[in-house]
């Protein structure tokens, strides 16, 4: 791929007519600079942790720092990161997922008109992941939602600043709620062997924790809630601090400790292991321009909500003209198998998609990366709908680096996700057990 910037025209062959905002398709590669560290974006609680852990390198997500990589490439980087994770047990510092509090008395009424999912069959001590939707049924948010009590919520939140758009649709909608941000920072312990970190942390009662189950519990004398949740698809759970500014160290520490017998490492979220468990990334595999439709997450979109909600009417149009055969849409997301030699770091591009080699570009791959187990590049990507069905051949433009030959694009084919069973299955991975159709 050159790196001529003459040649770095934005891809018109490739549809996004139904975009206001096209994806930014140029080609540039890798382009190093320096993180500038300044009061502008926000230090976690546990920032100088993640620092005094090793970390390198960085990036900015929901405006806070965000550690993105510990172990050097010299010493294996990413990939040996991975096998930390699916071999024994790793801590996270995902301290950008902030929280945002809704309570008082009408918390499950507000929040059941601003998710699509029904927030009045969340049990107190329960967790979901569910979507926000803006009113043409985009994705606004897709958070991991906490139900602390009957009148307490907190949203776990993704890439974009929800906080702002809960507190916006309030004005002027009578429902009597506070809505905020807290002090509470999370960790994620996840691997294998986390369920037995987690019981010597926590106590025995944490073995019986179900999945997306929440727990009150102390860690070092500190109140905290645990989930049984990640991003992985690997047994693992999240520690949810309160008061986090203030004790930040104690529980770091704690955890540090209780992991030394399990072969505890301190990485980077792991986004190889979300591919291969068909988990979405917002920002990256979908934003505000995104239908639920276009990326499997049409069972978030429940048929039997009666109650409404924002982007109700929108999202059932857009569902009607999915089944009868004419989506809104142009592009739809697709996983991969994808040829060439081993996709070991993030890349810097939306790296482009041809239906043959020789072809104009017609899609873009969002999410790609070396799978050990498949022994297989991995991607999640778009391309027109017309060319997703599974089994569907196409080609992909790589690096150099990465290319079987330099300048010319590898095989790839279209095939199902999730690319490898997870041991935690999510919600989308269960309805296709029980051979339910979670597309629309």
């Amino acid at each position: 791929m050159t790196n001529d910037v003459a040649s770095h025209h934005n891809q018109p062959s490739v549809d996004q007519t139904d975009r206001l905002v096209p994806i930014n398709l140029r080609q540039t590669g890798p382009t190093p600079v320096e993180l500038l560290i300044s009061t502008r974006i926000r230090k976690s609680p546990y920032w100088h942790l993640s620092m005094a852990a090793g970390c390198w390198r960085a990036e900015v997500y929901n405006r806070v720092y965000h550690p993105r990589g510990y172990v050097r490439p010299a010493d294996g980087g990413a990939m040996a990161e991975y096998e930390a994770l699916v071999n024994d047990v790793t801590l996270w510092n995902v301290a950008v997922e902030r929280q945002i509090r809704v309570n008082g008395p009408d918390a499950a009424a507000f929040v059941n008109f601003v998710i699509t999912r029904d927030a009045m069959k969340i049990p107190v001590m329960r967790a979901r992941y569910v979507i926000l939707c803006n009113e043409k049924g985009g994705i606004l948010n897709d958070p991991v939602l906490l139900r602390i009590a009957d009148d307490e919520f907190w949203f776990s939140i993704s890439d974009s600043d929800l906080a702002l758009w809960l507190q916006g649709v309030k004005v002027g909608q009578p429902f009597d709620v506070d809505i905020a941000e807290i002090d509470v920072a999370p960790v994620q312990i996840q691997g294998p062997r986390s369920v037995d970190l987690m019981v010597d942390l926590i106590g025995p009662e944490l073995a019986d924790l179900p999945s997306y189950g929440l727990l009150e519990a102390t860690v070092a004398g500190l109140p905290v809630v645990v989930s049984q949740t990640g991003f992985t698809g690997e047994k693992g759970y999240e520690i949810y601090l309160r008061d986090a500014t203030l004790h930040a160290e104690e529980l770091w520490h704690a955890v540090l400790e209780a992991g030394r017998p399990h072969h505890l490492a301190v990485i980077a979220p792991a986004h190889h292991r979300r591919v291969a468990a068909g988990i979405l990334s917002w920002g990256q595999d979908m934003d505000a321009e995104t239908l639920p439709f276009q990326v499997n997450l049409g069972y978030q979109v429940p048929r039997t909500k009666e109650a409404g909600y924002i982007g109700k009417a929108a999202l059932e149009r857009a569902r009607a003209l999915v089944e009868a055969g004419t989506p809104p849409f142009s592009t739809i997301m697709v996983g991969m198998q994808v040829g060439g030699r081993p996709i070991d770091d993030y890349a810097p591009d939306f790296w482009l998609v041809r239906q043959r080699a020789d072809g104009d570009p017609i899609g873009y791959l969002t999410s790609p990366w070396w799978s050990p187990e498949l022994g297989t590049n991995i991607a999640l990507g778009y391309v027109p709908v017309e060319l997703s069905a599974v089994g569907t051949v196409l080609a992909v433009d790589l690096p150099d680096r990465f290319a079987d030959v330099p300048g010319r694009p590898v095989g790839a084919e279209v095939v199902e996700v999730p690319f490898r069973p997870s041991v935690n299955p999510n919600t989308r991975e269960r309805l296709k057990q029980r051979g339910l159709d979670s597309a629309v």
